[in-house]
């Protein structure tokens, strides 16, 4: 018989909340993370503005001694992973840690510790560059930690794919269940690139939102005068789970994730396809994995960038996969609140999939005040909408072309 995987667990560290409960409150009701970035100057600098995560202490989930030696992106990881371990009620008597992987990416790793320990080298020499520099900075060291801290034994490595990074961990980590090679996997992902250089390099490329006057209404996707994305921070982990293995411990379940659909746009590295062919191929996989017919999918949270190109061309590929459905979907971006949290926020958009179907809600695309005439399906403006709701996606597209889709489903037993 076909295994079946479920969401047991789930955890966030993101700008509208460090818990999942706070995170889809604020969602629902439209609250934007959004403001003058804190972390260093900026006065000087084009861009002025970023969803950064508040009020977070890296000690309420690290040892102190422990913390001092990670980055900040390990930081986020390790708190999402801990939140969904304990949500999905993990506990040693109950599962083999054999048995249980862990697969979290990160599209830059630790970008902060890089450029402060170049820093260290330009200034004081190679001497004094940390002997923790390596681990500090790499980005499969957060799966290392999360399976370390608990004795998982199963699959473990990380995933870089630009801002489809945890999309496609997610999907990764649903064929190893289906494959047999673990029944639980801990899987998402976790981004902490809001430093200068980082900041310096989007905003080059004409990348970012120069809305510095309305940092609240900077992030506006499928509004007409949006003007790119702005970079945000956090982290998001599901626990997928096997049914069976889960209704034999009574884990909560979220919903079910049904297929995984990627592709490659083969086009261009940053632009995505002006016809949206990839990232249709994406949609078009996870569709057929799932088995739902085209007419089952109720709801669909964006890749929505709030960037010309992107929100353009992803209604272009909608369009081409779903026909004339197209116009009855429920689409919203969840990144009009929280700004583009890179390769974090596949794992923090599907968890906000998992909860629209559990909760029957679609959250708002905030700052849809003017919508652009070539996105013209329904994106959820500004108000949470109530909506029988039994399946859906959550789509994330990156950096070199890569196409990541999730299709997930209201759990029935």
């Amino acid at each position: 018989m076909q295994k079946r995987v479920v969401v047991t667990g789930a955890g966030i560290i993101s700008p509208i909340g460090n818990d999942v409960p706070t995170f889809w409150s604020n969602c629902v009701n439209g609250v934007c993370g959004i403001d003058i970035i804190q972390a260093f100057p900026v006065a000087e600098l084009p861009v002025k503005i970023g969803a950064e995560v508040k009020n977070f202490d890296p000690t309420d989930w690290i040892d102190p001694k422990e913390a001092r030696r990670m980055d900040r992106v390990t930081h986020f990881g390790l708190a999402a992973a801990e939140q969904a371990i304990r949500d999905a009620d993990l506990k040693e008597s109950s599962i083999n840690p054999e048995r249980v992987g862990v697969i979290v990416g990160s599209g830059i790793g630790g970008i902060q510790t890089l450029e402060q320990q170049h820093s260290i080298l330009l200034n004081k020499g190679h001497r004094f560059v940390s002997p923790l520099f390596i681990p500090m900075m790499i980005p499969d060291i957060i799966p290392g930690h999360i399976a370390i801290n608990h004795g998982f034994m199963g699959p473990n490595y990380s995933v870089t794919s630009a801002c489809a990074t945890s999309s496609h961990t997610i999907g990764i980590a649903m064929r190893h269940i289906l494959c047999d090679d673990a029944d639980v996997i801990i899987t998402g992902g976790a981004e902490a690139s809001i430093s200068p250089i980082a900041l310096a390099g989007f905003s080059n490329m004409k990348a970012l939102s120069r809305r510095n006057d309305e940092p609240h209404k900077a992030s506006r996707p499928f509004e007409m005068h949006r003007d790119g994305f702005v970079i945000g921070e956090g982290a998001g982990i599901v626990i997928l789970e096997e049914l069976e293995h889960a209704m034999r411990r009574s884990a909560p379940i979220y919903a079910e994730i049904k297929g995984y659909g990627f592709s490659e746009d083969a086009y261009h590295i940053t632009a995505p396809h002006p016809e949206g062919k990839g990232q249709a191929l994406a949609i078009q996989r996870a569709v057929n994995m799932s088995g739902m017919n085209l007419e089952d999918c109720d709801y669909i949270n964006a890749h929505g960038t709030s960037t010309p190109l992107n929100d353009k061309y992803e209604t272009v590929a909608i369009k081409s996969v779903f026909g004339k459905h197209a116009y009855n979907l429920s689409i919203s971006s969840t990144k009009s609140m929280t700004g583009h949290l890179l390769g974090a926020t596949g794992a923090v958009e599907f968890i906000a999939l998992c909860l629209s179907l559990r909760d029957q809600i679609i959250p708002p695309t905030i700052n849809l005040e003017n919508p652009d005439p070539e996105c013209d399906l329904n994106y959820t403006p500004n108000t949470a909408v109530k909506k029988t709701i039994t399946s859906g996606l959550s789509n994330n597209f990156g950096f070199g072309g890569h196409n990541a889709v999730l299709a997930a489903k209201k759990f029935e037993s």
